[in-house]
């Protein structure tokens, strides 16, 4: 069993050196990869820099595509935004696909089955009615099953569970897959080297400097970093990016044979009141996760290299965790006990106040004027791998001079004290003194 494996490193980049392209997308996650390919998609050239990409919370991610079942109460504003991306899914993915080369990547792991829910207990299974009620207020479709019939779909789950619901809007995919098509395609393009902060020019962001000291010039960067966008050098003056770092245990194990498929569909669970949930690889391997920590455990985890200066992207495993989603995952598939467990993984996702993501253009904080060429995506919490192609699509948008008034209420600056933005570029350099 490995415990925190790590991808293979990217090859070291050239040192002092200056490179130009029409986009600069700092950070190596699945949010920066797919901003990045839909940027070239687009026609712009395009650099993707990350020392380390891959190797962050994206390493990790069961990769649920989950709009209904991630609908958490007070959340609802983010609903919008979710079941949009999930709608461009299945174009995303197929551009994906179309354009694999057989380089090594074997497609993105896109699969639309549908999700079961399921609960443990007479009170677990109130507390998933209860969000039914709140799903189904919001126009999602969440059809409920009997025992007999959720177990005549997957077999191996337990008689003694005591309710299921269908969710047919909730897919999955692979995210190890999905990086490694795009990081595929965008090979030439990648800069393995930590941003060290913005370049300014005439008031507006006009490239990342590197840590090994060269420096990327762009008519727009794109800030994707995670948990690193906050320590990044040079950001725009007064601009507040609450991030903190949430982490999670996730198990990745082997099914045998003679138990294979373990499920064939994502299986989430509430067993006593604790969410867990049971994804199928179709590699042959299954994900189980849902722990979620913020303690001095994690606070004593190794950095990350990924994800930018100082950010915690990587953490100790936790015994307890494993033990948690062992137990649980096999109160609701009791075969869970057979499977040989090849990983424990600990890494930070970026969450921010209100659990809904920093995406946009920022103010300038004197004036309220986007400030030209900057654009930031982070903060995406739970909700990476199904949002990336909403990022992408949403900060193309905005290159293209268009801004979505859907998705105001996850401008990146809303947690800093700014006057109204307006539609016109600022062209005051936040770095300079003023008299």
């Amino acid at each position: 069993m490995t415990m925190n494996p790590q991808p293979a490193a990217g090859r070291p980049a050239a040192r002092t050196r200056e490179i130009s392209a029409d986009v600069a997308v700092i950070g190596g996650g699945v949010i920066g990869h797919g901003i990045a390919w839909e940027a070239r998609q687009s026609g712009r050239s395009v650099v993707l820099i990350d020392d380390a990409p891959g190797t962050g919370a994206s390493w990790a991610a069961a990769g649920m595509l989950a709009p209904v079942s991630e609908l958490h109460y007070q959340e609802e504003q983010l609903l919008e935004l979710m079941l949009h991306s999930s709608g461009l899914w299945p174009a995303f993915a197929a551009g994906l696909e179309a354009r694999d080369t057989g380089g090594g990547a074997t497609g993105t792991g896109y699969l639309t089955t549908s999700t079961l829910a399921v609960g443990a207990d007479a009170a677990d299974r109130r507390a998933l009615a209860d969000l039914r009620g709140v799903q189904r207020a919001s126009g999602l479709t969440v059809e409920p099953l009997t025992v007999r019939e959720a177990r005549a779909r997957e077999p191996l789950l337990s008689p003694g569970i005591s309710c299921a619901f269908d969710i047919p809007a909730d897919h999955q995919v692979d995210p190890r897959r999905l990086l490694a098509l795009i990081a595929e395609s965008l090979a030439e393009s990648a800069v393995h080297e930590r941003a060290a902060g913005l370049l300014w020019e005439d008031g507006r962001v006009s490239g990342v400097s590197l840590a090994g000291g060269g420096t990327v010039h762009a008519g727009e960067t794109i800030v994707a970093n995670g948990l690193g966008s906050a320590a990044l050098g040079g950001l725009p003056t007064g601009l507040r990016l609450p991030l903190r770092p949430v982490y999670g245990d996730i198990l990745r194990l082997r099914v045998p044979a003679y138990l294979q498929p373990l499920v064939t569909s994502t299986v989430r669970g509430m067993v006593h009141g604790i969410p867990v949930y049971i994804v199928p690889r179709q590699d042959g391997t299954v994900v189980i996760g849902a722990t979620q920590r913020e303690d001095a455990l994690a606070a004593a985890g190794v950095e990350g290299t990924g994800t930018g200066p100082a950010a915690p992207a990587e953490a100790a495993v936790s015994a307890g965790g494993v033990y948690q989603l062992l137990r649980d995952a096999q109160v609701l598939v009791p075969a869970v006990a057979e499977l040989e467990l090849l990983e424990a993984t600990a890494r930070a996702r970026p969450g921010t106040p209100d659990n809904a993501p920093l995406l946009g253009r920022v103010a300038d904080a004197r004036t309220g004027r986007d400030i030209g060429g900057l654009i930031i995506a982070t903060g995406f919490f739970r909700h990476g791998v199904l949002l990336t192609p909403a990022a992408a699509a949403i900060c193309r948008q905005l290159m293209d001079g268009n801004a979505d008034p859907r998705w105001a209420p996850f401008r990146p600056d809303r947690f800093s004290r700014f006057p109204a933005p307006s539609a016109t570029t600022v062209t005051i350099d936040p770095n300079k003194e003023t008299a």
